[in-house]
């Protein structure tokens, strides 16, 4: 009974949406009000429905109902429940009705914020909004329906996947589904703009808005999953470029560069056109990395499914996306007028490089994803693609973005230096110097290039992240602490890849192992016994110059249902870096396998995004704020 009543409201929300988009079409061409505004209860109603559809599976998991063959082949009666809830998302069918219910959200939220935005407008982003929520319902329910039953109930489910049995997957996959999504909102009232009779202005506070709390979702989202693969996968790295890793990466990047186009637009009315593609762009990508995860063409451990069938009905909605959504631009193209950029030495042409910039990066991605995949189509063989690829291209581009936002802050739009003069510039440069290579060099005897690098030019844009702040009277704060998140990113990152190092051991109770100036001592092994699996775990002492520093336990699990083994890691940080075990195969002679692992800088880039994340939202609500 919970499946037809989940289907049920799943179908609900698919006509309603539907319903929604034909009187807001009705009325808007036959100049009726009346019709168009019935837009906004039904876009109330579309998202109470699918909420309702998305409760009625997460009931059934609740119960067991293993009738539904989703919740069979993603739980277990011994799962617990905070992870039975999570399995919602926790394969195919349920992630893209949870993706149907994200995209919903945004049209609900949106329609109670409607009094900020201009009636004629509104409705046509909920329009927009309307038409992409009945498609992917429709997808959901006749493609990858979470209901379907079986003839034969199972007496039990098979489990979760025990990769996902974390509470990394509890907060990940919402947070990443609701910026991943949310950029729907960006792409329709970027569409919307372009669907009035004339294009109009304000289109781009609206759509900055909006943009700027997907952009900050999605950054949150992104961060929580290099943490989950960190901590869970028991590799040590925090980003693999995974295809789907890439995937939630493509439209975070034109984001970015979105966002910065948008203040230029808003500011001098500047590169409008690009402001224009990249809002369309953006929610393309989001849509080609639901294709990537969802049509089994990539190979990832994130990935979903392996079904191509879906993957064609995937790449046949973002066709008629991108053919809609390319046609009205050209056709609309000549009322989005720019102003030009007059002086190399100011901040809108910093923008536009930056712009470029990451449109190069996206690319790059681009290809180092699809790249592999199309060479087999055409029958040339098996190639990969790895990280040596990415890294060359991306470490550069890095840099360079790191000293555009060093540079942009003592840039205004007339070219003209701010009234910082020579001697602050100069001061400040010299201070970024002094203090990156004091700091590395206090550490390491060796100095490398890219880590030292990136030392001065993070200290550069904290340093003019702080003066633009004190200049704007505390009025730029959210981009000033954005700003100094990515400087602490990119020390994490760069520190992390230079200066991380590891080691093996074979060992058991009583034998010590050296990791650096540490000493790991194998104290016992303790047999555990949870709901769902049985493990090993080691407890190890960590010290270091005979001084006891902490208790590490990783373990061995074997789950039962599932049958398979995974190794869950342990970790002791510092603020410079985490000492980071793996526990591997049991030897014949009762010993264990160890990797021994020291992690640089690795927690400096979660902290970082954090500060991203949060510079996003502080910008959002100071610009709501100074609107009152």
């Amino acid at each position: 009974m919970i499946a037809e009543i989940g289907q049920f409201w799943l179908i609900a929300t698919m006509v309603l949406s539907f319903v929604a988009s034909i009187s807001a079409i009705y009325g808007i061409s036959r100049s009726q009000n009346s019709w168009a505004t019935l837009i906004f209860p039904l876009s109330i109603l579309s998202t109470l429905f699918c909420f309702l559809s998305v409760s009625a599976l997460g009931y059934g998991f609740y119960i067991d109902d293993f009738s539904i063959r989703y919740i069979a082949e993603h739980s277990n009666s011994a799962l617990p429940v905070f992870f039975k809830i999570a399995a919602i998302w926790g394969g195919h069918e349920g992630s893209l009705l949870f993706w149907v219910l994200t995209l919903a959200l945004w049209a609900g939220l949106i329609t109670l914020k409607r009094k900020t935005i201009q009636t004629e407008y509104v409705i046509r982003v909920l329009l927009v909004l309307n038409a992409l929520i009945a498609i992917f319902s429709a997808f959901t329910l006749f493609a990858s329906n979470p209901f379907i039953i079986y003839v034969n109930t199972p007496l039990e489910g098979r489990d979760l996947n025990p990769m996902l049995q974390d509470i990394g997957l509890i907060f990940h996959p919402p947070l990443l589904y609701l910026g991943y999504v949310g950029f729907a909102a960006t792409f329709a009232f970027a569409l919307a703009a372009l669907m009035m009779k004339d294009v109009p202005q304000y289109w781009v506070k609206h759509a900055r808005h909006w943009t700027l709390l997907a952009w900050s979702l999605l950054t949150v989202g992104i961060s929580l999953g290099s943490w989950w693969a960190y901590y869970e996968l028991g590799w040590g790295g925090w980003w693999f470029w995974d295809p789907v890793e890439n995937a939630s990466l493509l439209p975070w990047l034109t984001a970015t560069a979105l966002l910065h186009t948008l203040i230029a637009n808003n500011q001098k009315n500047q590169l409008v056109k690009t402001s224009m593609i990249l809002s369309l762009m953006t929610f393309c990508l989001s849509i080609l990395g639901t294709f990537v995860v969802r049509s089994g063409v990539l190979t990832s451990v994130h990935a979903f499914a392996v079904d191509p069938t879906r993957g064609i009905i995937l790449l046949l909605i973002l066709f008629v996306v991108m053919l809609i959504s390319l046609s009205l631009y050209v056709l609309k193209s000549r009322q989005l007028n720019s102003q030009p950029i007059r002086h190399f030495i100011s901040r809108d042409f910093l923008f536009l490089l930056l712009a470029g910039l990451f449109s190069i990066a996206t690319i790059t991605v681009l290809l180092g994803t699809f790249y592999p995949m199309i060479f087999q189509i055409f029958g040339l063989g098996n190639i990969s693609v790895g990280a040596p690829y990415f890294n060359l291209l991306f470490v550069p581009m890095a840099i360079v973005a790191l000293f555009m936002m060093a540079v942009s802050v003592f840039a205004n739009w007339e070219g003209k230096t701010t009234n910082a003069n020579t001697k602050t510039i100069v001061i400040s440069s010299l201070v970024s110097i002094v203090l990156g290579l004091g700091i590395y060099r206090v550490q390491y005897e060796n100095i490398a290039v890219i880590p030292s690098l990136v030392w001065v030019l993070a200290f550069a844009v904290i340093i003019g992240s702080v003066w633009s702040l004190q200049q704007s009277k505390g009025k730029a704060i959210g981009m000033v602490i954005a700003h100094i998140g990515i400087a602490i990113v990119m020390i994490g990152a760069a520190m992390n890849s230079e200066h991380s190092f590891e080691s093996s051991a074979k060992m058991e109770p009583g034998i010590t192992a050296k990791l650096a100036d540490y000493e790991i001592i194998y104290k016992e092994t303790e047999l555990l016994v949870a709901s769902n699996y049985t493990a090993e775990q080691a407890n190890l002492l960590i010290s270091e110059n005979g001084k006891e520093i902490a208790m590490v336990q990783p373990q061995r699990r074997h789950y039962q249902v599932r049958v398979m083994n995974m190794s869950e890691p342990a970790m002791h940080w510092f603020w410079h870096g985490d000492i980071y075990v793996t526990l591997g195969e049991k030897l014949k002679d009762g010993s264990f396998a160890l990797r021994l692992q020291y992690k640089a800088y690795v927690r400096w880039i979660w902290f970082g995004s954090i500060l991203m994340a949060l510079g996003g939202v502080l910008a959002m609500i100071k610009r709501k704020s100074s609107k009152k």
